[in-house]
């Protein structure tokens, strides 16, 4: 294919030498002169390796060429890759200068061309960036329309520097963000080369993606730190805890716990956090991402108080209490801690849970309604139709009960919200809701 990459910094120069060593003919564009003189001359922006051998040989095929003419790229080439910073004002704000400037210059060059054109954003952009800045952009200096006219795609990076080309050859995925799938065909075609799965998905998930890997990289970094700070403190080789820690592929280094829902609570987690945050206290050793861990997940559960109360209903019902589906553990459930929360703002609640009932709880659990939450246990119902009967807002709070089952039970009038996956839905199409968009995430 011919492309043209604009900007050739870390990413862009990276990302065109790699393209033009696969057979692709590439034109780069960057206003920066050392860049574009480097490059012209056969040799790499940046200190990467492999790129400098990669510069030279591309070049001298004539695979990869710059220029500072925009429409002579746009028109030479037949998809445009936007790889120009996006960095930080002093606020956190993204500074979007770069890209709507790429974006006007794109726009005023497709003026001149009749053909289709297909515009990747590589650039690192929030959610929304695409729809509200990138599109419009390209619209109005251009004078045409998305998807008639041309297309416009995402397609974040995932290069370290050090290892930037062995990354792009062999990437952990490739992500393709879209709005319809045949324009994603090009890229589609384009990355038949490289192994891995492709996924192709919409514009916001493909432009936030690549923020939750960075978030979770840096959230392991100040994890792994935190620990490694404790143990030296109580005496405990750090490199013996994660390498243990690490061993663990079913629960600590996978999947799980990673599925978007309801605050956590249980016999071990709560307790265990305090414990450790309360022994660093005493050590006078500040861990403030463990520290913050319980705050976080009583913001979560505040949010999710927040969703029932905005819906203006009063009469609740909850399906599940336990803090988890399958047992009658009720220590520190969630559950029990919203129900605490909507009782105090006036909210008449019934409960069902098939694992929790007065009749048959013992020990602990029994002691547990008993003493600690009699209000509470006074609420529990045995039967599920009779608390849907009751309710205008039922909660799910449970994947003991699964959301079809309830299709035949919920009224047209009742809001339906899933704690378990965080959404809010519409029990029937003309229910009134508080609507997905203000769902916890």
């Amino acid at each position: 294919m011919t492309i043209s990459v604009f900007g050739l910094g870390y990413v862009g120069s990276v990302t065109a030498t790699c393209l033009a060593h696969v057979g692709n003919t590439v034109i780069g564009v960057d206003i920066n002169p050392v860049k574009f003189e480097l490059l012209k001359a056969g040799r790499s922006p940046v200190i990467e390796a492999r790129m400098d051998e990669m510069v030279s040989e591309v070049c001298k095929a004539g695979r990869l060429r710059t220029t500072t003419d925009v429409s002579a790229a746009i028109c030479g080439s037949e998809i445009s890759f936007v790889c120009v910073a996006t960095p930080s004002l002093r606020s956190g704000k993204l500074d979007f200068s770069s890209i709507e400037r790429v974006c006007r210059e794109i726009g005023h060059a497709l003026q001149k061309k009749s053909a289709f054109h297909t515009v990747v954003i590589r650039s690192t952009v929030l959610p929304g960036t695409l729809e509200n800045v990138v599109i419009p952009t390209l619209e109005a200096a251009s004078g045409k329309q998305m998807s008639k006219d041309f297309a416009v795609c995402m397609n974040p990076e995932f290069l370290r520097e050090g290892s930037a080309v062995s990354d792009f050859f062999h990437p952990p995925f490739t992500i393709i963000g879209s709005r319809h799938p045949e324009h994603a065909a090009v890229l589609r075609e384009l990355y038949s080369f490289v192994p891995g799965e492709v996924f192709e998905t919409s514009l916001d998930a493909a432009e936030m993606v690549k923020y939750v890997c960075n978030a979770f990289h840096a959230l392991k970094v100040s994890f792994a730190n935190e620990i490694g700070a404790m143990c030296r403190r109580v005496g405990v080789d750090p490199y013996t805890v994660i390498d243990l820690f690490a061993r663990d592929t079913k629960l600590n280094i996978s999947t799980a716990y990673l599925t978007p829902g309801f605050a956590f609570g249980g016999s071990c987690l709560p307790k265990d956090l305090r414990a450790l945050t309360y022994r660093a206290k005493e050590l006078d050793l500040r861990l403030p991402l463990l520290e913050s861990i319980l705050a976080s997940n009583a913001e979560h559960l505040e949010r999710a108080a927040q969703t029932v109360l905005d819906t203006g209903k009063r009469k609740i019902g909850l399906l599940g209490l336990s803090f988890k589906a399958g047992t009658d553990d009720l220590r520190e459930s969630p559950s029990v801690q919203l129900i605490k929360r909507l009782l105090g703002e006036g909210c008449q609640i019934q409960i069902w849970d098939e694992k929790v009932s007065l009749g048959r709880l013992v020990g602990s659990n029994r002691e547990f309604i008993e003493t600690v939450i009699p209000h509470i246990g006074s609420l529990l119902c045995d039967d599920i139709s009779q608390l849907i009967a009751f309710a205008d807002v039922i909660l799910v709070g449970t994947r003991a009960v699964a959301m079809q089952d309830l299709d035949s039970l919920v009224r047209p009038d009742q809001v339906v919200i899933d704690l378990v996956r965080m959404n809010e839905l519409r029990a029937a199409s003309e229910a009134t809701s508080v609507g997905s968009t203000k769902g916890m995430h």
